[in-house]
C-alpha cells in the first residue's frame, strides 16, 4: 500500500438539517442524502508525490441514506495540479491505497458505483473557522456560500460543534450552514439554507490524524 496523508481544510455543504443526522447514527432528514464539499491541502503526500497546495472538491448523491448506496460521485481537481498530483488526489478520494472503512472517501467511494467523469478545473476555496464563513466556487459544477447559524429569535450568531473522537473525516467540525447552487452533471436542489462543517482536515491512509 502507498502510504499517504494530507493536512488542510475542509468545507462540505449537505441537504440534512443543521448538524447532520448522519454525524449521530441517524437517518438522513430528507430520507436521501447529496452533498457538495471542498479540500485544500497546505501539506501532504502520495507516495513520494508532494500535495501541498493542492486543492479538490467532490459533488455525491445517494437516493437513500448513504449506506444503502447506489450513489453518484463525480470527483473535481484543480487544474493547476501535475498529471501526478491529480493521480494521486483521485487515488484518495477514490479510497485506493486506503485501509478499508478508514476514511469518509473510502465509504463514500464504497457507497457510490457510479462514477461521473473527473473534471480539472479551476477551485476557488475560501473558509474561515472562527468566523464560521466560506465559498467554493467550481464554474460549470458548483457554486456554496457558508455563513454562521443564528439564534432566530435574536439573530446573534451561535457556535457549536461536534465533537467525533473515532470519526472517520474529523475529530472536531465547526456548524454552519449554507446553500449550494449546482450547473453540472449532478443536481442538487435541496442544498438550500442546510447543514454546513467546517474542518481543520488530517487525514492518512490509516484514517483521521491528530492535527499537524
Amino acid at each position: 500500500m502507498t502510504t499517504w496523508e494530507v493536512h488542510g481544510r475542509e468545507l462540505a455543504n449537505c441537504n440534512c438539517a443543521t448538524g447532520c443526522p448522519c454525524q449521530f447514527m441517524a437517518l438522513p432528514t430528507k430520507g436521501h442524502c447529496e452533498a457538495v464539499a471542498a479540500f485544500e491541502f497546505d501539506s501532504g503526500h502520495f507516495g513520494d508525490v508532494d500535495l501541498a497546495g493542492t486543492k479538490s472538491a467532490m459533488v455525491v448523491q445517494w437516493p437513500g441514506p448513504i449506506h444503502e448506496g447506489n450513489g453518484t460521485m463525480q470527483i473535481i481537481i484543480d487544474e493547476s495540479a501535475s498529471p501526478e498530483q491529480r493521480d494521486a488526489l483521485y487515488q484518495i478520494m477514490t479510497g485506493e491505497e486506503t485501509e478499508e472503512m478508514a476514511t469518509f472517501w473510502w465509504v463514500f467511494s464504497a457507497m457510490s458505483p457510479t462514477k461521473l467523469e473527473t473534471l480539472y478545473k479551476p477551485i476557488e476555496f475560501e473558509m474561515d473557522l472562527e468566523s464560521r464563513t466560506g465559498r467554493i466556487r467550481i464554474p460549470g459544477v458548483f457554486e456554496t456560500e457558508a455563513r454562521p447559524i443564528t439564534n432566530p429569535v435574536s439573530g446573534a450568531e451561535h457556535r457549536a460543534r461536534i465533537n467525533l473522537p473515532h470519526g472517520f473525516e474529523f475529530h472536531v467540525a465547526e456548524m454552519a450552514k449554507g446553500t449550494t447552487k449546482t450547473s453540472g452533471a449532478i443536481d442538487l436542489p435541496d442544498n438550500q439554507d442546510s447543514h454546513v462543517h467546517m474542518v481543520e482536515i488530517h487525514l492518512s491512509h490509516q484514517g483521521v490524524l491528530e492535527a499537524a
